[in-house]
């Protein structure tokens, strides 16, 4: 009996030093976390080669633009869990020394420094899981990425020498490969025999996502070009009301005539919503007699094999088209962010000012994916990299807000919230900077012929002064079509505002 005890208790000795020594040496393969950030670094690099290879050649294959449209999000993904944890790591190497540094002055409390230790270890654990899918998932991409890079090296180059990504963002759209790609394969599908209908395609998306923007990097494409005879553009200005059925040459803007051709298909755009055209064409007024009344004066008279692009911020026009619409969204966080830094930081790396970086992290969650305020904000920036300015400037973001959104449990986009909108000036606490209106022009010619040229950074900074009411300029877009966007402005007293939430209220119900 003694031998068969010893034997037992021999046999669970070993068991259990060989577990304890399994433990030990996967301990000690595992990579730290600072190894699997470094991995992480390594493979983005590896992707971000693939994918600026692929920004800069003209791609047609759906296959190809889907599988690198995955590899951006992805790619997106990588860079946001990269900064995200790094400045996680750097701030707790902050406290931990201003902890060391108060624990000689302060008595110890245990209770809360458990607790402390177990919320850490919950985020960490979340965090690892998290890093540990992200480069699992870009390293199945690189695998997968093998046939699709050798198929590349056969796309025609767009550009004669190769740009850095901030270099291209003045080039075209950021984000829109997949949509641009869907729309242009649109236009050049062939009408069915025997179907008399024109082919329809609403754009449907919300302000200032880029609805007009894509149209015209869509039809500056040398394909369409060749496609269609005339590009025109239908003027909104006159399809409100009475005005409709008196439609002439006027009312609409050739866009485009392709001198070889002789009239076989034309392009015709027509935009239903936007202050550029037409304040009295609201979402509201856009309904099945709009359609009609359009249809009958315009565009039976349009050859066979002609194409529509409808654009609106209102679902109603889903139902004019002859096809499923084009729905244009916000990017999402992560690509936003890439797209900021990259504004902000130009051809410097953003890793070498982790602060900046930190800081322009936090600005992203207060621009809820607008471009243009993207840029207006990022010129600002670009004009002092210190730190302490960047930090009033996260802190104005913050303040617009405070002033114009936020509503209980509702918030709404900036460009949502009923006029005036109230932005604190840099360095004048005493005073706003009060937003009246603000409008778009596709050059100075359509503005007007004395177009302002003092900007909105000039004013927040103060090194403009002006009073009464006045327009500056917000920013101005480098791609087609290339507007100015323009605000209509005056400086007030800086005062208590009681009654703006109520009005908001209603705006945002």
């Amino acid at each position: 009996m003694a031998m068969f005890l010893s034997a037992i208790w021999s046999d669970l000795t070993s068991r259990a030093i060989s577990s304890l020594m399994e433990r030990y040496r996967e301990r000690c393969s595992r990579p730290t976390r600072e190894e699997r950030l470094h991995r992480l670094q390594q493979l983005l690099l590896r992707v971000r080669v693939i994918v600026d290879d692929a920004d800069e050649r003209s791609i047609t294959n759906q296959a190809m633009l889907q599988q690198l449209d995955m590899m951006r999000k992805d790619m997106y993904r990588g860079y946001y869990t990269l900064h995200t944890l790094r400045r996680r790591a750097d701030e707790e190497g902050d406290a931990k020394d201003s902890h060391q540094v108060s624990q000689s002055f302060t008595p110890s409390q245990l209770n809360s420094a458990k607790r402390v230790r177990l919320l850490r270890s919950s985020s960490s654990s979340r965090e690892e899981e998290q890093l540990q899918q992200v480069v699992a998932c870009l390293e199945t991409a690189i695998e997968d990425a093998s046939e699709m890079v050798v198929l590349l090296s056969g796309c025609p180059r767009l550009y004669k020498q190769p740009y850095s990504m901030h270099l291209i963002l003045d080039k075209c759209m950021f984000g829109r490969q997949v949509e641009m790609e869907h729309l242009v394969k649109f236009l050049l599908e062939a009408e069915v025999s025997g179907d008399t209908n024109h082919g329809v395609l609403p754009i449907i998306g919300p302000k200032k996502v880029g609805k007009t923007t894509l149209v015209e990097h869509a039809f500056n494409d040398e394909r369409v070009r060749k496609h269609f005879s005339q590009i025109v553009f239908l003027n909104g200005g006159n399809l409100a009301g009475e005005k409709l059925e008196a439609l002439g040459r006027d009312d609409y803007v050739i866009k485009y005539e392709n001198p070889a051709s002789h009239g076989e298909r034309v392009l015709l755009i027509v935009e239903l919503d936007g202050v550029r055209f037409s304040r009295r064409l609201h979402s509201d007024n856009i309904d099945k007699g709009l359609w009609q009344r359009l249809y009958s004066t315009y565009i039976r008279h349009i050859p066979h094999g002609s194409k529509i692009i409808l654009t609106s911020r209102s679902d109603k026009i889903a139902s004019f088209g002859t096809t499923s619409p084009l729905r244009l969204e916000y990017i999402y966080r992560e690509a936003f962010l890439y797209f900021f830094k990259v504004r902000l930081f130009g051809s410097r790396d953003a890793a070498e000012h982790p602060k900046l970086a930190a800081i322009a992290t936090d600005m992203v969650m207060e621009l809820s994916g607008c471009f243009m305020t993207a840029n207006m904000y990022s010129e600002l920036l670009r004009s002092n990299s210190n730190v302490r300015f960047w930090i009033s400037v996260l802190t104005l973001m913050r303040q617009v807000k405070q002033k114009n959104l936020f509503l209980g449990t509702h918030q709404v986009d900036i460009w949502d919230v009923a006029r005036p909108i109230y932005v604190p000036r840099v360095k004048k606490s005493s005073e706003d900077l009060v937003i009246l209106d603000e409008y778009e022009a596709r050059s100075a010619l359509d503005h007007c012929a004395t177009a302002t040229t003092m900007t909105v950074q000039e004013v927040l900074l103060g090194t403009s002064r002006h009073r009464g009411k006045f327009d500056v300029l917000a920013w101005r877009s480098p791609i087609p079509p290339h507007f100015s966007y323009f605000f209509s402005c005056e400086i007030r007293k800086r005062r208590r505002i009681v009654a703006r939430k109520k009005s908001i209220q209603k705006t945002a119900n």
